[in-house]
């Protein structure tokens, strides 16, 4: 499965889980730990817990092993590693907080030799 399949699939499964404001933020020519970010709010933790176990359920099915799940326990802030897509399952009130999207967006930045 390529990284935008990969990307599809994870949204398809969140829309399934009803998932809002689902939004994919394109990495690619950007760094090298990932493809896509998927960040998406639940309404609740009990939510936010079965996406990001949905999103590894089905992904195993498919023959994707997650690199790693954090924030199980707590709920507010869900991560699963897949690798080329890394989703952020987050409360809305953590999501405002820590703003993804804007930290995402700002463009890379070219690095000048200062030394002159």
């Amino acid at each position: 499965m390529t990284s935008a399949q990969l990307r599809d699939f994870v949204i398809t499964v969140l829309e399934d889980m009803k998932g809002n404001q689902i939004e994919v933020i394109d990495l690619t020519d950007r760094n090298s730990f990932t493809d896509f970010l998927v960040i998406v709010s639940g309404t609740s933790t009990r939510q936010v817990k079965a996406m990001a176990e949905r999103v590894v359920e089905r992904a195993k099915q498919e023959g994707i092993r997650p690199m790693g799940i954090e924030g199980e326990r707590e709920g507010e802030w869900v991560l699963v590693d897949l690798c080329d897509v890394v989703v952020h399952v987050m409360l809305p009130q953590t999501r405002a907080f820590y703003n993804l999207e804007k930290l995402w967006s700002v463009p890379p930045t070219t690095r000048s030799n200062a030394s002159g």
